[in-house]
């Protein structure tokens, strides 16, 4: 089984594009105001926000992407303009992970 895409809700699908984009995820179909979809950079699953009036509340949905080299790539996000909740730590739960 392959996992071929997760879509996220966002009220502002036209200001979230160029933040994935600075991530390094590839604008592969936009119809806007109301959706844009990115293809990953690796392997072939895709990853898509639609245009919702209010954000869920509550705990929210939860979005890892995987790559190598994360220290080299959160410097390359920093000065980009990508801000983070936490700069790359070790987990007890044997991940190396940032939070933003």
């Amino acid at each position: 089984m392959n996992l071929n895409q997760i879509t996220v809700p966002s009220i502002d699908v036209d200001a979230a594009i160029p933040f994935y984009i600075k991530l390094g995820l590839k604008l592969i179909v936009h119809s806007p105001p109301k959706y844009a979809r990115f293809e990953c950079p690796d392997g072939s699953s895709t990853f898509s926000i639609h245009k919702v009036d209010a954000l869920p509340s509550g705990e929210g949905v939860y979005v890892y992407f995987e790559c190598d080299n994360l220290d080299e790539h959160v410097e390359n996000l920093l000065q980009n303009g990508i801000v983070f909740d936490s700069l790359p730590t070790d987990q007890t739960w044997l991940w190396r992970e940032i939070k933003g």
